[in-house]
């Protein structure tokens, strides 16, 4: 397993490196004592599931707030999808930068994702599924959202003749307007 470190501060990528052999593969796609070796939470309460019929499906961005912000180990279990995240800390170095990465089922890559960093993606198959394992557990009151084509921010997302996203996800206010 390779664990690099992703232009948003704190955020990282996990790549499996798997072995192989006649019956397939076998690889480590999380590990306690190397997570915990790099001060990243290794505890995850809750795991849930997205399911998506559609490519072009987009959900996000989203993040959660107070004594219930979120880490998330995000993860696509079949399928692709384009997953961007984008700093929200004003105390980061890199505030208002946004990373993303195509996350493949069939690599098996993953992404973590610390307390205040948005993060949304857009399905690029039919059929697809992520999997979140979160600390700690969502509290939907906590729940908060930026638009995912604010130009505070400027994410370059994969061009689709209609996008697939909920009213919420595509009417929040301008990031500028509450900053």
């Amino acid at each position: 397993m390779r664990i690099t470190e992703t232009p948003v501060s704190g955020a990282f990528v996990i790549e499996p490196e798997p072995a192989y052999d006649e019956r397939g593969a076998f690889a480590r796609i999380f590990c306690e004592r190397e997570f915990g070796a790099l001060g990243l939470h290794t505890n995850f309460p809750q795991w849930s599931v997205s399911r998506n019929t559609l490519r072009n499906t987009l959900r996000g961005m989203h993040y959660s707030v107070g004594q219930h912000a979120e880490t998330k180990l995000v993860r696509a279990t079949r399928g692709k999808v384009y997953d961007v995240l984008i700093d929200l800390r004003k105390e980061s170095p890199t505030y208002c930068r946004w990373f993303a990465v195509t996350l493949d089922a069939l690599i098996g890559h993953s992404v973590y994702i610390p307390v205040g960093v948005a993060h949304g993606f857009q399905t690029l198959t039919d059929d697809s599924e992520v999997t979140y394992h979160i600390h700690p557990a969502f509290v939907a009151e906590a729940g908060r959202g930026v638009r995912w084509n604010d130009p505070a921010f400027g994410v370059t997302w994969p061009d689709a003749p209609k996008r697939i996203i909920s009213p919420r996800d595509a009417n929040y206010p301008d990031f500028q307007s509450w900053q």
